[in-house]
């Protein structure tokens, strides 16, 4: 029997899997709790997120992968092989994996992705820069001779690349994404609030109220937290415009990653990037009006890609099916 073949895009808030002939078949938090006291792992996944902030000091609540890369080897292996098992039977053969890197990696880096995936039950391992794979799931024509610009925005990194010929031709990726703006937004409200709040609250008010741009209808929500001075419990109202404000220094660093991509693409690329415009992918895509802030600074048109948080899974899983044309672009040693 074949064994199945899967693209994975191994997140920095997410792991996203798709098989061959079924689609995307699992997305949950790259997050893992383990308890403290015996090493062991208690859970991975949307249960472990579910304890984000909530546990007591024997059990440990984190993310295996920092902005983009392994910060936690053994960890990592342990959630990849859960999220392997349960996508492939265990008669089946063992599956061909292809797995999405940033595309700034060190062979050490991509080493120890490529050694995790081989050990959670893989029987041979590619990888596929992020930039490459989301191009590839967003449907872009990168096989042809001509300009493809992507924009990935992640949980932890942002990556921008112009693709020509299964190939990167430019590319530029900065530590600033989805994590950085919850961040700046937790670091505002306790700012200006003497509010503290947690990470999943930071995130809650992005997707709620969070605009690139001010809105002409201002948004508000209510936020729950601790006071920093009294220690104790408190609500505020937060408006859409404050957190445009709280998000400013990360989304301009965000723009000066595209244009340093745009001011380094040979003029022959750059003017197909001009007719065609620049693809958004990622998670950090849905943040209402980031395409209408990229076009405003860069003046390049920018567009969303459908199901923009899939496409880097999507392409990942149909990489395999080109691997004979991504050769000369993916790491295959």
């Amino acid at each position: 029997m074949f064994g199945k073949q899967i693209g994975i895009d191994l997140g920095t808030v997410n792991v996203i899997v798709h098989v061959r002939g079924k689609g995307i078949v699992l997305r949950e938090p790259s997050v893992v709790a383990i308890s403290l006291v015996d090493n062991k792992i208690l859970a991975v996944g949307d249960e472990a997120r579910a304890m984000l902030g909530r546990t007591p000091e024997t059990i440990e609540v984190s993310r295996p992968m920092q902005n983009g890369v392994i910060a936690d080897y053994v960890v990592t292996e342990a959630m990849l092989r859960y999220f392997i098992s349960k996508v492939c039977n265990r008669l089946e053969r063992r599956p061909e994996v292809m797995i999405s890197v940033p595309v700034g990696v060190t062979s050490v880096e991509s080493r120890a992705v490529r050694d995790a995936a081989l050990q959670a039950g893989a029987r041979v391992a590619y990888l596929i820069p992020e930039p490459l794979a989301a191009a590839l799931g967003a449907g872009m024509p990168i096989g042809t001779p001509t300009g493809n610009m992507i924009v990935d925005i992640g949980g932890g990194a942002c990556e921008a690349a112009v693709i020509s010929m299964c190939g990167i031709v430019v590319s530029s990726s900065i530590r600033v994404a989805g994590l950085k703006i919850d961040d700046s937004i937790a670091a505002y409200v306790r700012r200006k609030y003497n509010l503290i709040i947690g990470e999943q609250t930071a995130e809650q008010i992005k997707i709620s109220i969070g605009s690139a741009l001010p809105l002409e209808e201002e948004m508000k929500m209510e936020v729950r937290g601790r006071d920093q001075v009294q220690g104790l419990p408190r609500t505020i109202t937060i408006t859409s415009s404050e957190v445009t404000d709280a998000m400013a220094e990360p989304l301009s660093s965000i723009a000066t990653t595209v244009r340093s991509v745009l001011e380094k693409t040979p003029p022959e690329l750059a003017s197909d990037i001009i007719d065609r415009g620049m693809v958004m992918a990622g998670g950090g895509a849905l943040l209402r009006n980031l395409d209408r802030y990229l076009t405003e600074e860069t003046g390049v048109p920018c567009h969303i890609a459908e199901n923009p948080i899939n496409c880097t899974s999507v392409g990942a899983g149909r990489g395999i099916e080109h691997l004979p044309l991504l050769k000369r672009a993916l790491e295959m040693t």
